[in-house]
């Protein structure tokens, strides 16, 4: 299966006009000088954010855009015509990448926003420009410059608040279901999440928060093992992660504490940055857990992981913990913004 949340395009801005050499001739004036025009500049290329877009499917099939070339000058001083700029149009969210530098270029998260990606080549020059008092009959003139090209790298990153990570079959998709209205498919074997889902979760009318599930971690997921790791850079935009942990693994010969430590090695050998954001446990599947068994369980996971953040003790199904552990996403995302108010902007108030 082929994912369409990366791409790679080639872009090539357009090739100067040449400058031109021409010496003015009219009726009665034998000697009227130099009047060649400089070449017109060539077209630049530009990706810009367009509203409706949501996939980079679109540079499946065309992979290479060129921009218009500028005109060659003119006789009487006139300039060619420079090159129309090109305007490509790329979803909301998308980074770009020079895949020969490695450097990042942008990352494009507001509609209307553009990111200049080649700069088209100048005009050259005219023949006019090289008169002086002791070349009065210049001959010499320079061609267009080239445009710049570059091999892009193009990656969408969904735009969440939050995002939910965990081996497969933790309940993440099925905790997709209960706290939003979007509808994941969920199944009783894993990686039944192929793609990345969004969900919005509405707590109050005007207060609500986007989530991200990513398909499940495995242990050697950075070298290609599984699908996670395909994904986890959409987590690199959210604000907070739900680490979780199927809390019954354990009475099926699983082990709880063993798959959130792989999971953890795979978010630090993949990003640095990412292992360090803020993350909450989030024990799942409280339903399959004996009543009277459900805190001693909670607990002993807790120990041996000696966990020292926030602990949610959960079940998807019934929709025990799913109230409470919204709304504390929900104050810990208002508390961001209050602290930080440059950080990029989540559905609060939507």
């Amino acid at each position: 299966m082929k994912f369409v949340d990366e791409a790679d395009i080639k872009v090539e801005a357009g090739r100067g006009g040449d400058g031109c050499v021409s010496f003015r001739r009219e009726k009665f004036i034998a000697k009227g000088g130099p009047d060649g025009g400089d070449g017109g500049g060539g077209g630049s290329i530009y990706l810009t954010v367009q509203e409706g877009i949501n996939t980079l499917v679109d540079f499946r099939v065309q992979r290479r855009f060129r921009a218009q070339i500028g005109r060659g000058g003119a006789g009487r001083n006139r300039t060619g015509a420079s090159g129309q700029d090109l305007y490509i149009p790329v979803p909301k969210g998308t980074e770009v990448t020079d895949i020969d530098t490695d450097e990042t270029l942008g990352d494009l998260t507001d509609v209307g926003g553009s990111l200049l990606v080649v700069r088209g080549g100048h005009g050259g020059k005219g023949n006019t420009r090289f008169k002086s008092s002791t070349n009065r009959t210049p001959r010499q003139s320079t061609p267009g410059e080239a445009g710049e090209q570059r091999h892009l790298a193009l990656a969408l990153k969904l735009l969440a608040d939050v995002g939910l990570l965990g081996a497969p079959n933790a309940g993440k998709s099925t905790l997709t279901r209960a706290l939003s209205a979007d509808k994941p498919k969920v199944a009783e074997y894993p990686f039944t999440t192929l793609v990345p889902q969004l969900g919005v979760v509405r707590v109050e009318t005007d207060q609500s928060f986007v989530i991200a599930d990513i398909p499940g971690l495995i242990e050697g997921a950075a070298q290609g093992a599984g699908l996670g790791i395909q994904f986890l850079k959409h987590l690199e935009r959210t604000r907070l992660l739900l680490h979780l942990v199927d809390a019954s693994a354990g009475l099926v010969a699983g082990d709880p504490v063993a798959d959130l430590r792989a999971v953890e090695a795979e978010l630090e050998h993949y990003s640095e940055r990412l292992a360090a954001q803020p993350r909450w446990l989030v024990l799942t599947k409280a339903d399959l857990l004996p009543p009277d068994e459900e805190r001693r369980i909670a607990d002993e996971i807790v120990t041996e992981l000696a966990w020292e953040g926030p602990v949610f003790v959960i079940s998807a199904l019934s929709r025990k913990g799913i109230e409470p552990l919204a709304r504390a996403v929900m104050r810990h995302l208002i508390e961001i913004d209050a602290t930080e108010p440059c950080a990029e902007p989540s559905s609060h108030g939507a």
